[in-house]
């Protein structure tokens, strides 16, 4: 039976603007759904100006914590007349994760997503694309942003370079150590033996700060209850999967998978 909801929850990542889900909203609306892509709270500004405050004069965004930002994406959904399809990227595929444990979803895709407490993350282009966000041996209070050269590491790796750095410029914004650190604490806690709504994982072959490898053992921390639970690799895709020019393509592939469930 195909998911009846109309409505769609794009929850952004870290390290960039929620004006990286612009095609796909206006592709999904195209085929009838009603969709948000709600900026992180302090992040409710223009690239330029993020980057401005950047890394003094941020100090909310810098102390922003994941129970705040799962709060704060439960208050959306909940606010809409029906339970979402929620879509979300890195990050937003973790947030993702746990709207989806709560039940409050119609569905869940989680795109490249950081993996819940529990599910180690060994390798070691992970651990080299995302080590500085912790933001070791540095205020708290201060937030973080990727430089170009982490940048085309952990994102846009096989790109031409001027592509990279158009992408840098347009959508790359300073982030929250302390929310870096919480995908390691409790808050990113899932429950993997509980019956959930449909959920899908994708991942990609060449994705270096969420391998597929990772992603695939997201996938199998999940128990077999009935739930519908899905795994899909996408071949020649790094992290910066939703700017790509598969995009589209790789739009698709949900779509078809939310009508076939």
């Amino acid at each position: 039976m195909p998911i009846q909801s109309k409505t769609v929850v794009f929850i952004t990542g870290a390290f960039v603007s929620n004006s990286c889900w612009d095609e796909w909203q206006t592709y999904f609306r195209s085929k009838g759904y009603s969709t948000i892509a709600p900026p992180w709270p302090y992040k409710d500004a223009s690239v330029e100006e993020l980057r401005g405050r950047h890394p003094h004069h941020d100090k909310e965004l810098a102390l922003l914590t994941l129970n705040e930002l799962v709060e704060y994406h439960i208050a959306i959904i909940k606010s809409l007349p029906e339970k979402p399809i929620v879509i979300g990227h890195s990050y937003g595929g973790l947030l993702t994760q746990i709207m989806v444990n709560r039940g409050i979803t119609a569905a869940g895709v989680a795109i490249h997503s950081v993996p819940p407490q529990g599910v180690f993350a060994y390798e070691f282009s992970f651990l080299k694309a995302g080590w500085k966000s912790l933001g070791l041996f540095t205020s708290i209070e201060e937030t973080y942003m990727m430089s170009f050269e982490d940048w085309q590491y952990a994102f846009v790796n096989g790109m031409p370079l001027e592509q990279q750095r158009a992408a840098y410029e347009s959508l790359t914004i300073p982030e929250s150590k302390t929310i870096a650190r919480d995908a390691l604490t409790r808050a990113a806690y899932v429950d993997f033996e509980k019956p959930h709504p449909p959920l899908l994982f994708t991942a990609g072959d060449t994705d270096h700060i969420m391998p597929a490898h990772l992603n695939q053992r997201n996938y199998k921390a999940y128990k077999n209850n009935g739930s519908v639970l899905d795994y899909h690799l996408d071949i020649n895709r790094n992290h910066y999967i939703l700017g790509l020019p598969t995009w589209q393509e790789d739009a698709d592939y949900i779509l078809d998978w939310l009508a076939r469930n």
